[in-house]
């Protein structure tokens, strides 16, 4: 009777520390998961369709999460399918100059308020302004070396593919 007590006890404590990580890996997850907010009603030529809206937030708040992704483990292959041109050149070189230096970068506490300023009529490019708030961070080994909270504003223009919104500039700018 003992031997089932204490196999009922190790598999209730085994349960309790599985939903224990469970919880605190999606509290994890919800935390430094990106902020995206779109404003669409000044685009022009053309107004935004709700089924746009929802897909340019969607793949946008997919492409900041893995620029993270990239710069902390220092590999472009999350950058994959997500960024063309100039922004996939230069978030690779990023990606590149951090490996060569032994650094890797974090942003923290995303928070990105879209404004859509222009949308063709065609429907295959849009342009954004991105007032980008996060806490940037710079390691080297296990050592922060950098830490600050920027604000930052970015000139984003995406296009249409098969299945999503890709970036295909990226471009710091001091305002609007």
């Amino acid at each position: 009777m003992r031997g089932w007590k204490l196999a009922r006890d190790a598999r209730n404590l085994c349960a309790t520390v599985l939903l224990s990580s469970l919880c605190s890996w999606a509290a994890f997850a919800a935390e430094s998961s990106p902020q995206v907010t779109l404003d669409a009603g000044k685009a022009n030529p053309r107004a935004l369709e709700p089924l746009t809206q929802r897909a340019i937030i969607r793949d946008y708040k997919f492409a900041w999460g893995n620029i993270d992704s990239a710069v902390a483990s220092n590999s472009p292959a999350p950058l994959n399918g997500l960024f063309a041109g100039s922004a996939n050149d230069w978030l690779k070189g990023l990606v590149d100059g951090q490996r060569k230096s032994g650094t890797t970068s974090r942003y923290l506490n995303q928070n990105h308020k879209l404004e859509a300023v222009f949308y063709a009529p065609a429907g295959d490019v849009i342009e954004l302004h991105d007032t980008a708030e996060y806490d940037f961070e710079i390691h080297d080994g296990g050592k922060t070396i950098h830490n600050e909270h920027a604000v930052v504003h970015h000139v984003v223009l995406m296009t249409p593919a098969a299945d999503r919104w890709v970036i295909r500039q990226l471009q710091a700018v001091p305002q609007f």
